[in-house]
């Protein structure tokens, strides 16, 4: 009897010690940084151009929809869809955190293809919708990563897609940026930086520093990548002043800034395809702002 009652405690101990075991490896893998996988991310943007142009309101564009959402709740994010009005259109922004806490970090990127390729060498495919590889699934894809492999004990991040960024100069539309500004309008959130992410994946990759984007944000970002050796695609010259999905939270007073190659032989065109996204590209921008994130403090 002696024996038997020892045998069972033995079985229970291991039996507890592996569970314990189990729950501790786990624990382990939410918070140890994983690496940002940049073929993966390139997947990513394969996906997203297969459904077709992500237009506002086409199926496309809720296809999308849901595969941020399925591909965010496997990595234990909660994700909402805020719908807003702007100028008489009904956008849709995908907003994702882990808690409840307001974000000190908001990383945003637009998703939606624009309507016309008006820069189109081909006078014919100017009326149709851009494939939207580079502008809107290069960014969708790092923020996508980025979720994946962000510890769960980083500083409180949102991730954002913003909806209705590409119409702008557009019969009917006008505007860019319509679904940042609806999303800073309902808000009343006063993060210490928001980082918008757009046109990362050019294969000849150029950063120029937006003349609009704080300071403080463009320094300690320029300054991570040229630690990891990327110096020569952020580049320390300002060229451009964009309207981008930044200057929303600019106008309200956020610290906040646009990373993106401006100079990109296909923008607005119908050559804008997953070919010419480079998967490279898409893993210097996500391994850059990874360890950045990384080095904020709580």
């Amino acid at each position: 009897m002696t024996k038997r009652i020892l045998l069972i405690l033995s079985l229970l101990a291991v039996l507890f010690g592996g569970y314990y075991a189990w729950k501790s490896y786990r624990a382990y893998r939410r918070l140890r940084p994983q690496t940002f996988d940049a073929e993966r991310a390139y997947q990513d943007v394969v996906y997203q151009t297969s459904l077709g142009p992500r237009t506002p309101g086409s199926e496309a564009h809720e296809q999308a929809i849901d595969y941020f959402r399925s591909e965010l709740q496997k990595a234990n994010w909660q994700v909402d869809v805020q719908v807003v009005e702007v100028n008489g259109h009904l956008l849709k922004n995908v907003i994702a955190r882990r808690s409840d806490v307001p974000p000190e970090i908001i990383l945003g990127a637009h998703y939606d293809s624009r309507l016309m390729a008006d820069r189109d060498p081909d006078p014919q495919k100017q009326q149709e919708p851009v494939p939207g590889a580079n502008d809107g699934a290069s960014g969708a894809a790092v923020l996508l990563e980025l979720g994946r492999v962000l510890p769960s004990n980083s500083v409180p991040v949102w991730i954002v897609f913003f909806d209705g960024e590409d119409q702008g100069s557009i019969p009917g539309w006008q505007e860019w940026s319509l679904g940042a500004r609806g999303f800073v309008e309902t808000f009343t959130l006063k993060p210490r930086a928001v980082v918008i992410v757009d046109m990362v994946g050019d294969y000849n990759l150029n950063i120029l520093q937006e003349k609009q984007s704080s300071a403080r944000l463009t320094r300690e970002i320029w300054e991570v990548a040229q630690e990891l050796g990327y110096g020569q695609y952020f580049l320390p010259e300002q060229k451009y002043r964009i309207m981008d999905d930044h200057v929303p939270f600019l106008e309200a007073g956020v610290p906040a800034i646009d990373i993106i190659d401006i100079d990109y032989r296909y923008w607005h065109t119908s050559y804008d395809t997953a070919e010419n996204v480079s998967p490279e590209s898409l893993g210097i921008v996500g391994r850059t702002l990874q360890t950045w994130i990384a080095r904020q403090k709580r």
